[in-house]
């Protein structure tokens, strides 16, 4: 990159990493000191370069410098940078997500204890989406459209306000809304969009029909 956080890849990267089940540090940011040097992984970002396609993927290295997990690459045909590397960056990430990662406080002396160098078997997403309670009077509602990769919620002019990819729960999807990459999950009932900004959490209120 040619400057610190373009294109919010870093702050994205730390907030995937925390969704899949990492505790993850900024290398400048104090907290990381606390472990020993060998419990805690490297991650890199890396662009593939690629013709009209934005390619990225994940590595994970250990404290002496070895590889021990590498991503799927994520691609976005989006020619909007910002989306582009958010859109790579969240396909990239489904990969480390469905390896069901949770640190459990030991030390990784023992190899059994590290990722695993191949990339674990995708986690087939549900094609059912959790029922909420829709208002169709409301005049923020958004109407949800089947895409490839999970849906498109539209407005009624139609615009495209937000992207959805599946997860492999019914009720959680990766939400990108312009450049801004969170999630969309059901709480009591409704659907709420979340994402951290300057390190604090948000939460919107999301009325989407599907």
């Amino acid at each position: 990159m040619r400057s610190d956080n373009q294109y919010r890849l870093a702050t994205l990267t730390k907030f995937n990493l925390k969704k899949a089940g990492f505790d993850a540090f900024y290398a400048d940011e104090a907290g990381s000191e606390s472990y020993n040097r060998c419990d805690l992984l490297y991650i890199n970002v890396i662009k593939d370069n690629a013709f009209l396609v934005t390619k990225l993927y994940i590595t994970f290295k250990d404290c002496y410098g070895k590889i021990v997990f590498t991503s799927d690459v994520g691609r976005s045909k989006i020619k909007e940078y910002d989306q582009a590397y958010s859109e790579a960056l969240y396909q990239a990430f489904m990969s480390v997500n469905a390896l069901n990662y949770k640190y459990n406080g030991k030390s990784s002396t023992n190899s059994n204890n590290q990722l695993p160098v191949s990339v674990a078997p995708l986690v087939v997403a549900s094609t059912t989406v959790a029922k909420t309670i829709v208002n169709n009077d409301d005049p923020n509602l958004l109407y949800a459209q089947p895409t490839e990769t999970g849906y498109q919620l539209i407005d009624k002019t139609p615009k495209v306000v937000m992207k959805l990819m599946k997860t492999s729960r019914p009720d959680s999807f990766i939400a990108i809304k312009g450049d801004i990459q969170g999630s969309l999950n059901v709480k009591d009932n409704e659907w709420y969009f979340e994402y951290y900004q300057n390190d604090k959490l948000v939460s919107e209120k999301v009325v989407v029909k599907f």
